[in-house]
């Protein structure tokens, strides 16, 4: 081949030459599942490296897409990256220009393990700190994203729940760099919870991927949560989503229509409670009235035995009954039953033969006289055996 046969660039022509090749070649819009080496930024540009190990690309982030990003990777984090290629013909000059930028599961776990371990070594992440629920709130405050379909949720079961408890709805964002946002709303309410009523806040964010909750393993925020003067319940993402705020909170949800039935009574248990207490309450009622009855009733018979012609006709029957004892002991029946009492001189009446000696003058006392005689003869009978 000859050189006259040979395409011809001047170096303008050649790198145009290669735009349009790697135009034609690539997606106006594609992933890079990659880690970020030396993220700096220049000129109000974010400018890092992304590498897999193996080979490396420089990546930019312009200033008017920066302000939109609500993630900022540091060295050594691994990122998700929705970019294109940006190739400046001038100086064959190859980017990735960023699109969108966030972190990948990996750099969230990280974060988490980081953060967990740190305040579980300082006693901050600790189940005996946990404050009880209250059982009948007054006023709950739910900050979470305004409009949102979790939000639609939670209002829904709340209405069909607890309908006396008032909700005093809080906007905040719930994802990217929004933790010192989230503290700000968190402080205001600390100081004027006692104010406003609340009894507890809900902390709540509808369902996405694991990176959107990386907010929630923020950690500053997690400490303004654990310090929170009130019960705190979050409801983040999924069931199987766990954040560093749901080890802190008080009670950690599924999901934020779950933290609204953990923290609001039951309107139907409530009622099944106050038809059984009603129920034991007229049980008791009943019973109380009869004892009362009774007592009145056991009260008006002993009035009537105290009434004075009811006690003279006790009292009459009474001695009437000593009476007719009277008579049936008395000396003159059983002398006119032909029995006799014997008496020595001095009055006392015998019971022995022992108590006689020979010669005493005794009185013979008979039904219907007397009879003086002298002891001539003392027969003392012996006991039989």
């Amino acid at each position: 081949m000859t050189a006259e046969s040979l395409p011809n660039y001047s170096v303008r022509d050649l790198n145009a030459a290669i735009g349009t090749l790697l135009e034609r070649g690539f997606a106006p819009r594609f992933l890079v599942e990659a880690s970020v080496s030396k993220p700096q930024i220049k000129k109000g540009h974010l400018w890092l490296t992304l590498t897999d190990g193996n080979a490396s690309i420089t990546a930019v982030a312009w200033a008017s897409k920066l302000q939109q990003l609500t993630y900022r990777p540091a060295e050594g984090d691994g990122v998700t990256v929705v970019g294109k290629l940006n190739f400046w013909a001038t100086r064959a000059s190859l980017a990735v220009q960023v699109i969108d930028l966030r972190p990948s599961l990996s750099t969230v776990l990280r974060q988490f393990e980081i953060v967990k371990a740190l305040l579980l070594k300082e006693g901050i992440i600790d189940e005996s700190k946990r404050k009880a629920l209250p059982k009948y709130p007054e006023v709950i405050a739910i900050l979470t994203s305004v409009p949102s379909s979790a939000l639609a949720d939670m209002l829904r079961t709340a209405k069909e729940r607890w309908p006396l408890t008032q909700l005093l709805i809080i906007p905040i964002p719930v994802q990217g760099g929004v933790a010192k946002q989230i503290q700000s709303v968190l402080r205001s309410l600390a100081n004027q919870h006692d104010e406003l009523g609340i009894a507890a806040i809900v902390l709540a964010r509808g369902g996405g991927s694991r990176e959107d909750l990386m907010v929630f393993d923020d950690e500053d925020l997690c400490r303004d949560l654990a310090s929170f003067p009130i019960p705190v319940v979050t409801g983040l993402g999924h069931e199987d989503d766990q954040t560093v705020a749901d080890l802190v909170a008080d009670h950690r949800a599924a999901t934020p229509t779950a933290a609204m039935v953990a923290l609001l009574p039951s309107r139907e248990s409530a009622q099944n409670v106050l038809v059984q207490r009603r129920h034991r309450l007229k049980d008791h009622c009943n019973w109380l009235i009869r004892k009362e009855l009774e007592r009145l009733v056991d009260r008006g018979k002993a009035l009537e035995r105290q009434q004075p012609l009811k006690q003279i006709e006790l009292q009459r029957i009474h001695l009437s009954q000593k009476h007719q004892l009277l008579q049936a002991l008395s000396p003159e029946l059983w002398l006119m039953r032909g029995f006799a009492i014997v008496k020595n001189k001095q009055g006392k009446t015998l019971q022995s033969v022992g108590d006689v000696s020979l010669l005493d003058n005794l009185t013979i006392q008979l039904s219907d006289g007397q009879i003086n005689a002298t002891a001539e003869e003392i027969n003392q009978q012996r006991p039989s055996t």
